[in-house]
């Protein structure tokens, strides 16, 4: 009875919403790049070992996976959205107006975000204050460290005589992704204050300081495509790009990932906590999509189950970081109770 009402809602949803539409037979996931790859794997294995279909997963960064998750209940919205970053207060109350009210989320698991260059250039090994200086829009005045200047660093070695002598180039996600926020969070925030004026700033002031990137060409935002980032590494050996530890994982015959606060971007750094620039990675669900879209509950079983995202998991093999057991029984019972925020 309760699979009928739910139907019968999000078949009126539909009616009332857009033109006459058939039922979807197939899961629909957006979101973020980051989360891609582990939940196409996901997806693989569920559509070789059931009888649905395998889900359709766009690659549409984080911030626009919620934009499209958060537009409405009924058959032409996604189900699922991946996320690099945990859904923001502002994401949760527009899908609250447009009636998605009940979400589930899902933490599947770690990662860690990679500064990395190709192999054939030289290895970097760098602080977050240095990372902040080469890419913030504004920076402290070297000769009077308690004013800003616009960015002035050319060079590495400008920042930092130990570092090459090679031009700042930096390819990186644009701002829907929820890497770049996590970036931002864990770099750009911490290097900005390592400057006490600038820690001491009031908040909106802080943040802009902190997390405006500089646009004279020395941050490149090369989109949600960080096989492509990859690539453009490999022809510009001086250039380095900022992405998932997954990435660097998949690539390391030809990428090799900057030593950030004296620990390199290892499995066992991140897992340990060791390694500073690290994030939880999500998905979340439509609840109302859940008895109505075939195989939801088939997919959410295969997600949480200790064969894919175990420590001896499918998932750990394409460079996630386990969660701790405690971590992963307690979202696994989410995930089978369909706990909602």
């Amino acid at each position: 009875m309760k699979a009928l009402l739910l139907a019968s809602a999000l078949t009126a949803t539909m009616i009332s919403s857009a033109p006459a539409m058939a039922a979807r037979d197939y899961i629909s996931i957006v979101g973020s790049s980051t989360v891609y790859p582990f939940a196409t794997v996901v997806a693989e294995q569920y559509g070789k070992s059931t009888s649905f279909k395998t889900p359709k997963i766009e690659s549409t960064g984080s911030g626009g996976g919620f934009k499209l998750f958060c537009s409405g209940v009924g058959v032409e919205f996604p189900d699922i959205t991946n996320a690099s970053r945990a859904i923001k207060s502002s994401e949760v109350e527009t899908c609250a107006k447009n009636g998605v009210k009940d979400i589930v989320e899902v933490k599947i698991g770690y990662d860690g975000i990679v500064i990395a260059n190709a192999k054939q250039g030289e290895p970097l090994k760098l602080t977050r204050q240095e990372i902040y200086l080469a890419l913030a829009k504004e920076v402290p005045d070297p000769k009077n460290p308690d004013k800003l200047i616009a960015n002035p660093y050319i060079n590495w070695s400008d920042i930092n005589s130990s570092l090459p002598n090679t031009k700042i180039e930096v390819l990186g996600p644009p701002p829907t992704s929820g890497t770049r926020d996590a970036f931002v969070e864990l770099v750009m925030d911490e290097g900005a204050k390592s400057f006490e004026f600038i820690k001491k700033m009031d908040k909106k002031e802080f943040a802009r300081v902190a997390q405006t990137v500089r646009e004279d060409g020395a941050y490149v935002e090369a989109g949600e495509n960080d096989n492509l980032i990859v690539q453009k590494l490999q022809a510009n050996p001086a250039a380095l790009g900022i992405f998932g530890f997954s990435f660097l994982d998949q690539n390391s015959d030809v990428i090799q990932g900057s030593i950030v606060e004296e620990q390199a971007p290892t499995f066992e750094n991140i897992a340990d906590g060791k390694y500073s620039v690290s994030r939880p990675l999500f998905f979340y669900v439509k609840k109302a999509h859940v008895d109505v879209i075939p195989g939801i509950k088939e997919y959410l079983g295969e997600f949480s189950s200790e064969k894919a995202w175990g420590e001896e998991g499918y998932l750990a093999d394409k460079g996630m970081i386990p969660m701790p057991e405690a971590e992963r029984a307690q979202y696994a019972e989410a995930v089978k109770n369909l706990k909602t925020m």
